[in-house]
């Protein structure tokens, strides 16, 4: 089955988004975070069995690859969080889906948000949401950089397909910058009891207070 390539698949009104079917290879290799992923703990929620999430997290060269992907469950909703290694400032998310009406209709982004389901997710507004183009190439969604500067991680919810019973999912990708998350010990000597004699004193707090002669 063909599907529309171009750009007027988005339809004629405006639209807080800016994609791009054809993403150079070099800036896919360049910004892609996918190795920033913490892609064992991607998660999945209404998707049929055995999806779990991680399946669409995939390498940038195999981001057309149309075998494995996930597929929405009871409905046409999905929602899809993905933990990053440290801290990313992000520029684009790369979706791919589909065919035709198992698009999703729109995207909306959450982040840094370590627990979200359907329950509450209609409480919470989306740093920023998009509408999602049909075709069957990877589209580019470019956020407002200044919303997401300190991400450690993304919540992706697709509240509806473009008609279908179920939404698929083929890829789901960033692009951005990314920050090694700092894990630095910190040492805290404790005492079971103070000893006056073991401080100096601390001018100003009390003019009665001396240290003991040597």
């Amino acid at each position: 089955m063909s599907h529309d390539h171009s750009h007027d698949s988005c339809g004629g009104g405006s639209h807080d988004h800016d994609h791009h079917h054809d993403i150079p290879e070099d800036q896919g290799y360049r910004d892609n975070l996918y190795t920033r992923i913490d892609r064992a703990n991607v998660v999945a929620l209404n998707v049929e069995a055995p999806g779990k999430g991680p399946e669409v997290i995939k390498p940038w060269n195999e981001r057309l690859d149309e075998q494995i992907y996930l597929e929405s469950d009871a409905d046409d909703q999905i929602i899809i969080r993905v933990p990053f290694t440290g801290s990313v400032k992000l520029r684009a998310v790369l979706l791919k889906a589909g065919p035709g009406d198992q698009t999703p209709a729109n995207v909306a982004i959450f982040s840094n948000i370590d627990h979200m389901d359907f329950s509450d997710i209609s409480d919470r507004k989306p740093v920023q949401e998009f509408t999602v183009a049909q075709g069957r190439e990877v589209g580019e969604y470019h956020v407002l950089p200044a919303k997401f500067p300190n991400v450690t991680s993304l919540t992706l919810f697709f509240p509806a397909s473009q008609g279908a019973d179920t939404t698929r999912i083929y890829y789901v990708g960033f692009l951005g910058q990314f920050t090694e998350r700092k894990n630095e010990p910190v040492i805290t000597v404790y005492e079971a009891q103070a000893n006056l004699a073991d401080h100096e004193k601390i001018q100003g707090m009390d003019g009665n207070l001396s240290m003991p002669q040597p």
